[in-house]
């Protein structure tokens, strides 16, 4: 198995050895957006051999009955270092007080219960004052070392010099925030070359900051840009000239237009988003991550925007905002569903659409031959009740299973 770097094989999670064949009575291809009956998706090692009403005689079988198999979800915003983010004093504590290791020791929480969830691909957005630690915790699962989804990191994200402070304490005393800030063309450049030397997959720039918004004339949220023009497109510029793609949070309409005409890869909550910023998002690619279950008043508004010119929506929770065990991340999906998009176009967003902004399509995000074996199965359809996929129950990854009922035990997948 190997994650979404090159890294070596994994000890805990190397599969089983010969032919494993899945089968269940509902198996989704994405392509064509519909269930194939009964059908077995037969496994070599870590990759998907064929899909098929036919099961070799010589494959295992994992035999999942009544239940609908799914690829593997994709949660392409999280936070894996935090632990909740409901109020300043929460936040406050784990940059200023709480332990670097034991931060890092709740973050191999977090990926259980992404696991457990669902997730086997996370895309996580800034380490909120936990520096690479990502860094670490993806090399980790890529090696064995902790078993959990598989990770594409930022690192710290970046954001303009005193433009994201702790806030609220003795103005004569100088705290550690949870970015890394820069400013000037040069310094942009210098930060992003240092993350893309300590191994980041992504940048993440805060292209929008919280100081100074207010409801604009037209209707849409609207802050200062805290970053210049050439600033901003500096960050992405030597970004994309070293084949890192680029991230935004996004929530004010003039930084979020700065960040669209700076070509950046995906904006992020998307709260002030105007119908000509949209139709440049959809001409260029760049997709939404919405990350609903995080914000309080999402911008019905500007979402509808997005939908109207046919804007790519990507799955994203941005949780760790919000604490881990919190929520179910599959709520965001009914959250979608609301909106007004298909169950099918929901789960695509957490599925093919998350796997493209990754650059993993192919390998993640559907069912088919020679795709990773990362799989997920829940009672019920889906693709009628799109909350169904809130009861995973069975989830396997490069082929192993690694999470599971009662039912069906982990030594299945190896002596059945």
């Amino acid at each position: 198995m190997t994650g979404l770097r090159d890294g070596s094989k994994s000890h805990l999670e190397t599969p089983p050895p010969g032919l494993v064949a899945v089968r269940a009575k509902r198996v989704l291809d994405t392509d064509r957006g519909r269930w194939l009956s009964d059908g077995a998706v037969v496994i070599r090692d870590d990759r998907i051999l064929e899909v098929t009403p036919f099961v070799p005689s010589t494959a295992s079988m994992i035999d999942l009955g009544d239940r609908s198999l799914l690829p593997g979800l994709i949660d392409a915003h999280t936070h894996i270092l935090l632990q909740g983010n409901h109020n300043r004093q929460e936040y406050a504590a784990q940059i200023l007080e709480e332990d670097p290791a034991h931060r890092v020791a709740s973050a191999v929480r977090s990926l259980a219960i992404a696991l457990g969830h669902g997730f086997t691909a996370l895309r996580d957005l800034g380490t909120e004052g936990a520096g690479f630690a990502d860094v670490a915790l993806r090399s980790a699962v890529e090696e064995g070392i902790l078993s959990g989804p598989r990770l594409q990191v930022a690192g710290p994200a970046i954001a303009a010099t005193h433009s994201y402070p702790i806030s609220n304490y003795r103005a004569d005393w100088t705290f550690p925030v949870g970015v890394a800030e820069c400013d000037g063309v040069e310094g942009c450049r210098r930060e992003v070359r240092r993350q893309i030397a300590r191994g980041v997959d992504w940048i993440k720039v805060y292209a929008t900051s919280g100081s100074g918004m207010r409801l604009g004339e037209d209707g849409y949220l609207d802050s200062p840009p805290p970053w210049t023009v050439a600033e901003l497109n500096t960050l992405v510029e030597v970004a994309h000239e070293h084949g890192v793609r680029v991230a935004a949070h996004a929530m004010a309409a003039t930084g979020t237009d700065m960040a669209v005409e700076a070509g950046v890869d995906s904006i992020e909550h998307g709260t002030a988003i105007r119908p000509a910023t949209a139709a440049t998002m959809a001409e260029r690619g760049i997709v939404l991550v919405p990350t609903l279950l995080a914000l309080r008043e999402p911008s019905v508004q500007s979402l509808q925007n997005c939908r109207n010119a046919g804007v790519t929506f990507v799955f994203g929770t941005d949780v760790g905002a919000f604490y881990w065990d919190e929520f179910n991340q599959c709520r965001e999906l009914e959250l979608l569903v609301d909106l007004g998009l298909t169950p099918l176009e929901a789960i695509r967003s957490a599925t093919v659409a998350a796997a493209a902004l990754l650059g993993q399509s192919g390998d993640l995000g559907e069912i088919k031959a020679g795709a990773y074996a990362d799989l997920v199965a829940c009672p019920g359809d889906p693709l009628n009740d799109v909350a169904a996929l809130q009861r995973v129950d069975v989830v396997l990854k490069a082929g192993r299973v690694l999470v599971s009922t009662d039912q069906l035990s982990r030594a299945q997948a190896v002596t059945t």
